[in-house]
């Protein structure tokens, strides 16, 4: 049981020191920006996440559109019955966040482009758009893109 134990912390300490990086760029830095400044909000944008009877998964708005530089305060609200996640990311980065999730359902983020929001409460991401692209925002949990939880975001 010991040496599990050591196998276990030894791999967590190569993992985080892989995640750490080389130092050259900061940890938050993403293809579709990095964590904004209060200071420097450019505007507010307020996300509502909800379900309609026919069963779809919506957000309101249903698409974007932003100027690169762009800081943005994202005021989100899940004004449905079931938790729902707003997650800011590319496409790809996206559907591999989504295909983990299948598998672990449960896994809880800690990241700072996305939210996940039980029913009837409210979160606030402030976003710089660093980078001009197409982008999207998502509902990770499983069945929820499936069910239209998604909005691209276009940067230019």
């Amino acid at each position: 049981m010991k040496s599990l134990l050591l196998i276990v912390a030894t791999l967590m300490n190569a993992s985080a020191a892989f995640a750490a990086g080389t130092g050259e760029h900061s940890h938050d830095e993403m293809e579709v920006g990095r964590p904004g400044i209060e200071a420097e909000v450019t505007r507010t944008i307020n996300v509502r996440m909800y379900e309609t009877e026919d069963g779809e998964y919506l957000y309101e708005p249903r698409d974007l559109a932003i100027k690169a530089g762009e800081t943005i305060r994202f005021v989100i609200v899940n004004d449905g019955e079931s938790p729902h996640e707003f997650v800011l990311d590319t496409m790809p980065k996206n559907e591999e966040h989504k295909a983990l999730m299948e598998k672990f359902p449960e896994m809880e983020h800690d990241d700072p482009n996305a939210v996940r929001l039980e029913p009837g409460k409210e979160g606030t991401i402030i976003w710089t758009f660093a980078n001009s692209g197409d982008f999207e925002f998502a509902c990770l949990i499983p069945g929820h893109y499936e069910a239209g939880m998604f909005a691209p975001v276009a940067v230019n």
